[in-house]
């Protein structure tokens, strides 16, 4: 009996939500009322971001609780999260790719690679940053970005 009482006048235990990241909500994310679904799309990176990605939306960083939640088709996505400088193989599937996604929609650059091409910047395969391909609202610089502040971009998309 001892055990149910304690527990009885313990509660809930949780932290607290960390504050609010700082920065404006994108104009085009005021439109989705709290919640995004989110398309990840690899254009040529070493998977770092990839790795981190799937960190944020693990039980520790949960950013589903933040109103982010992932599909795997581009046509039920707001969101497309995009990793590693864009390769000359990928530059077509990853404007089809944007382009099937319904309006309004929001661009966000994954990682070092995505905004300038980081260490692969002037390789021969490379087509250029994701920013050269399509057009990029959000970015999160890194090389990988750290989960909480994949995190952070996802709640400034959200607003919560």
């Amino acid at each position: 009996m001892g055990l149910l009482r304690k527990i009885r006048t313990t509660g809930r235990v949780a932290e607290p939500a960390p504050p609010r990241p700082a920065g404006d909500v994108p104009q085009k994310a005021r439109e989705f009322g709290g919640s995004v679904q989110v398309r990840c799309v690899d254009a040529g990176s070493c998977n770092g971001c990839e790795i981190e990605i799937a960190a944020a939306f693990n039980p520790v960083y949960d950013a589903e609780r933040y109103g982010a939640r992932l599909v795997a088709s581009p046509r039920h996505a707001d969101v497309a999260l995009v990793t590693g400088p864009v390769t000359r193989n990928m530059a077509e599937p990853l404007r089809r790719t944007v382009a099937a996604m319904p309006e309004p929609r929001l661009v966000v650059a994954v990682g070092d690679c995505a905004i300038n091409c980081g260490e692969f910047a002037g390789g021969y395969g490379v087509e250029g940053a994701v920013a050269d391909v399509v057009d990029v609202d959000l970015a999160v610089p890194g090389c990988p970005p750290e989960p909480e502040e994949i995190v952070a971009a996802l709640r400034r998309v959200t607003g919560r």
